[in-house]
Order: structure tokens, then C-alpha cells, then sequence
């Protein structure tokens, strides 16, 4: 039974490649088309589709409206009794039905129509009522379902909703979209985290613990005892960052006269920065990845420290 069960496991998987290679070979400048509607809309994508379709429809308006593409879910059944009025001129209509012939798509077709409201069509047959009404046609592989009795839909969702990762990622690289953007639209949850930088968590102002090249070790101390973070930067007489020293350094350096040692003979010199506009993720790499490992980086505009970072601001921020 396990053997025959990887067995249908892998009839099902590779069904699937054989539709999405179908698609990918398929391709033409039908969808160049698509996308130049997409992105001169002014107003909403809007995704629309009837059952399995419609699961699928919801997945890719909600991937268009995360990766800068307004769009919004549009059901059927609900345009027909009043939703309608959510489309406006402005907008363009993405209408998925995997025979064409879905009834219940008819209001929102013959809408479209009267209203010169842009229609994409996502269906395998273009030659169906959807397809023939449509502004243009975006071909789903015509490959049969890949569950045993190919009927419920696999290959063909598998195929919708590819097709609609390929929109978003057009749109995407079109319209420049980027990781501020992203962050923008996902503050929240282990990705609002990793997008978000280091200026919104540093250390700034009179929390930095830094003091001049001219000091001793004395000096030192008190600082880095008062500021509790571990460490403190060396500046000279232009108030840039020429030095670091660390805990480490401390116990590196034990000696009965290290009070009265010049900061500039213990710090380690041109210590590793980076810059308030560099993501919480990339200065927890810097922090693990320095031989031995560090646990403070200074936030540096140009060469003047703006900043401090500590690997618990990170922890707690939900990076690490």
C-alpha cells in the first residue's frame, strides 16, 4: 500500500510538470498584452472565477494586491445581486473559467461589455463564450487532470494558479516594485520583520556609547557600564568612527594598569558597520558571520556613527 501510495504520489506530481511545461511552452505575446492592461489600469484588477477557479482567483487578487497591484476577489454570484457596482470604468477584469462556459460569469461578461471595461479571459478553450467575448485570451494547457480519474481539478488549478504567480511577477519587475514596497504591504508576521531595517530598531542619540581617541581606559568603562550595551565607539578629533571595543576586548586585554591605558591602544580598529538603511537581516549576518562572531555593530552614515546595534535588538525585533 506505501509503494502504491508514492506511486500515485508521483503520477499526480509529475501530471502536473507535464501541464506547467505545456504552459511555459505555450507562451506568446498574448501575455505581454495581458500585463500592458494590468499595468494601465487605473482603478482595480479584479479577479473573478466560479468555484475551484474562484479559490484561485482569491489567491492571485491577493498576491496582485501585496506585490503593488490594487486588485480585489469579485464572486460571481454576488456580482450578479449588486456587486457589480464595484467596477468602475477604470478598472480591468481578469475572469478565470478552466471550460469557458461558467453561467454564472455571464452578468459580469455582458457588464464588461456594455461598459468598454477591459476583459482578460483564463480559460483552456478560447474559442468558448468566455473566450469569444473577451478582450483577449490567456491559454491554459489543454493536459487532462492529473488525479486518477482525471476529473477534479489538479492540473488545471495547478496551471491558474502559476499563471497568475507569472502576472504578478511581470508586474512586478515592470513597475520596479521592491523590498520597501513589499514591507510596506506586509508589516506584520516573520516577513514584516525580516523587511524591516535598521534604523527602526538602533540605538540612537545619547544611548550610543562613543567618547574620543584621547581617552583612557577609565573613561571607557564608565561609559560602556553606563550605556549597557556591551561596548563603545572611539572617534577622533572629526567625530568619525576610528575604533570599537567590546567586552571581548576587555578580557583580552586584562592587565593591573588597563584604567590607565589610552583607549586607541586596546580598540579594535576600523571595527565592521553597517548602514541605517540596510535590512535587520543583513546585520545579523555581518554580527555571525566576523570569524569569531560579534554581538554590536555602529550604525554609520559615511564614516560618523548614527547608531548602535545590539544582537538583541535583532532577537527581539523577531530576526535572528
Amino acid at each position: 500500500m506505501e509503494n502504491n501510495d508514492i506511486k500515485v504520489a508521483k503520477q499526480t506530481i509529475e501530471g502536473e510538470i507535464e501541464a506547467l511545461k505545456a504552459m511555459e511552452n505555450n507562451l506568446d505575446d498574448t501575455l505581454s498584452k495581458a500585463l500592458d492592461i494590468m499595468q494601465n489600469t487605473k482603478g482595480r484588477v479584479i479577479i473573478t472565477g466560479m468555484g475551484k477557479s474562484g479559490h484561485i482567483a482569491r489567491k492571485i487578487a491577493a498576491t496582485l494586491a501585496s506585490t503593488g497591484t490594487p486588485s480585489f476577489f469579485l464572486h460571481p454570484g454576488e456580482a450578479s445581486h449588486g456587486d457589480l457596482g464595484m467596477v468602475t470604468k477604470d478598472d480591468s477584469v481578469l475572469a478565470i473559467s478552466n471550460s469557458g462556459e461558467s453561467k454564472e460569469l455571464s452578468d459580469i461578461l455582458v457588464y464588461c461589455r456594455r461598459f468598454d471595461i477591459p476583459l482578460i479571459a483564463m480559460t483552456k478553450n478560447p474559442q468558448s463564450s468566455l473566450g469569444k467575448n473577451c478582450d483577449l485570451v490567456l491559454v491554459l494547457p489543454q493536459n487532462k487532470e492529473a488525479c486518477p480519474l482525471g476529473l477534479a481539478p489538479t492540473s488545471s488549478t495547478t496551471a491558474t494558479l502559476v499563471m497568475g504567480d507569472v502576472i504578478a511577477s511581470g508586474l512586478m519587475v515592470r513597475k520596479g516594485f521592491t523590498e520597501d514596497d513589499f514591507h510596506l504591504r506586509h508589516p506584520g508576521g516573520k516577513l514584516g520583520s525580516i523587511l524591516r531595517h535598521v534604523s527602526d530598531i538602533m540605538h540612537t542619540g545619547d544611548e550610543m556609547p562613543l567618547i574620543k581617541d584621547t581617552a583612557i581606559m577609565q573613561e571607557a568603562l564608565m561609559t560602556m557600564s553606563s550605556k549597557m550595551l556591551g561596548c563603545v565607539g572611539i572617534l577622533n578629533n572629526k567625530g568619525e568612527l576610528v575604533g570599537m571595543i567590546t567586552d571581548g576586548d576587555l578580557r583580552r586585554w586584562m592587565a593591573p594598569n588597563l584604567i590607565e591605558e589610552k583607549v586607541s591602544k586596546v580598540m579594535t580598529k576600523n571595527p565592521r558597520t553597517i548602514t541605517p538603511d540596510a535590512l535587520i537581516a543583513e546585520a545579523v549576518n555581518v554580527m555571525n558571520n566576523t570569524g569569531r562572531g560579534i554581538t554590536n555593530l555602529f550604525v554609520v552614515d559615511g564614516k560618523k556613527p548614527v547608531g548602535v546595534l545590539h544582537i538583541h535588538d535583532c532577537l527581539r525585533a523577531g530576526v535572528s
